[in-house]
């Protein structure tokens, strides 16, 4: 047989509906070939992966000392509410490593018993993980 003509003997048959089967929706039809996720949450899991992160970095000596002076400036202005500008590294809750963030805003007190920063509005910073502070030239 030729196959060119393979199936001229059906082609023109009238399309079969059954008698006893309702039949499906173009909706449901459709949905037969939706895309099929086999791994649920795979894509989730990927994006994750690849969700960057940065590396906490080791603070130098002479970092740390011009934290402290800084902290020893913000502590003799501290009545002034002075204005700063602090970066600190924010941990990962899912991996390992964070980012680092930056705050602006007024010192209210430097609570050197929990060792924190505490700012007019309440927010709170553990000295621990302020890697720079930027204050005005106020002295």
């Amino acid at each position: 047989m030729d196959n060119e003509h393979r199936y001229d003997d059906i082609i023109n048959l009238p399309h079969h509906v059954s008698k006893t089967r309702p039949q499906m929706s173009m909706h449901d039809r459709a949905a037969q070939f939706s895309p099929f996720a086999a791994l649920t949450g795979y894509d989730d899991a990927v994006e994750e992966t690849a969700r960057l992160t940065d590396e906490q970095y080791e603070l130098s000596e002479d970092a740390r000392n011009r934290l402290d002076e800084q902290l020893r400036l913000i502590t003799d202005r501290i009545d002034e509410q002075p204005e700063v500008e602090i970066t600190y590294f924010v941990p990962d809750e899912l991996k390992e490593g964070g980012k680092y963030v930056t705050v602006k805003g007024h010192v209210r007190i430097i609570d050197e018993y929990s060792k924190e920063i505490v700012f007019v509005d309440g927010t709170r910073l553990r000295l621990e993980v302020v890697s720079e502070i930027k204050t005005d030239s106020k002295s």
